[in-house]
């Protein structure tokens, strides 16, 4: 009984992380280029009060032995790289990413983040920069006098200069991809970091080689379903609920065990 008291325990703790893990996806539902969490569990040691497999008799051997589980832990947190929602909001600096591949972004400390988020801004020396000010790689400038900005399916980044009828190319975007986009590391303000497990970003030309193609003028939403979510915190709660009633229960087997007279 005092094991069941442990292992419901560890049952509810996992719920616990299942239900902030929900939170988080809820919370991000309108977040540009969000990317929804899974809480993934395993299963603890066993203990073995009989082994499988061990001799009964000179010729006979135990078919089942007897295993008892010692409840669950937290394994991971995965990122789910699917595709958002595309929202179409006529901004020339929204540009959204269809298909694979993450916008590069220098740090304050000069190293490289990435993103999915395409809400990018000019600041006052109208490099193209997030929302909290960090630059693009590579660096994009467009002219103060520039009165269109036009950005190409493969990235190309041209603007329309007051007083010309030819448009000017003034760099072009370049995405960055991963062999296991999973394993970057959330650094939170929609920025990734990449790990060992991700591996090294390769970059490449939007529309070639696996990498996804530009739309500007157009956002990728979070791919957070809400519908989805609610159902995995209604499963989550019922698990951390029934959980606590093993905890009851063995307590009331503790209780009646403590109160036996001779």
């Amino acid at each position: 009984m005092i094991r069941a008291l442990w292992t419901a325990a560890s049952g509810m703790q996992a719920q616990q992380l299942n239900i902030d893990v929900v939170s988080n996806n809820l919370a991000n539902v309108n977040t540009s280029g969000f990317k929804k969490s899974r809480a993934d569990f395993q299963d603890l040691m066993y203990q073995n009060l009989k082994t499988t497999g061990a001799p009964s008799t000179s010729s006979t051997q135990i078919p089942a032995g007897i295993q008892i589980g010692l409840g669950a832990k937290p394994a991971s947190v995965t990122k789910i790289f699917t595709a958002g929602n595309i929202n179409q909001t006529g901004n020339e600096l929204d540009i959204a990413i269809e298909g694979e591949g993450f916008y590069q972004i220098q740090m304050p400390d000069g190293t490289t983040a990435y993103t999915r988020s395409g809400t990018f801004k000019k600041d006052s020396e109208g490099r193209v920069v997030t929302s909290d000010g960090y630059p693009m790689l590579p660096e994009i400038v467009i002219p103060n006098n520039a009165t269109q900005v036009t950005i190409g399916n493969d990235g190309t980044v041209s603007v329309l200069q007051s007083g010309q009828n030819t448009p000017t190319t003034v760099g072009t975007i370049q995405l960055a991809t991963f062999s296991n986009p999973t394993g970057l590391s959330s650094i939170g303000k929609n920025l990734y970091l990449n790990t060992d497990a991700s591996g090294e970003a390769t970059t490449g030309t939007a529309g070639q080689n696996g990498v996804g193609t530009l739309a500007q003028g157009f956002l990728e939403m979070s791919n957070v379903s809400v519908m989805e979510e609610m159902v995995n915190m209604i499963i989550g709660q019922r698990a951390y609920e029934v959980n606590s009633k093993a905890v009851q229960a063995a307590d009331e087997m503790l209780q009646q065990a403590n109160n036996l007279r001779r």
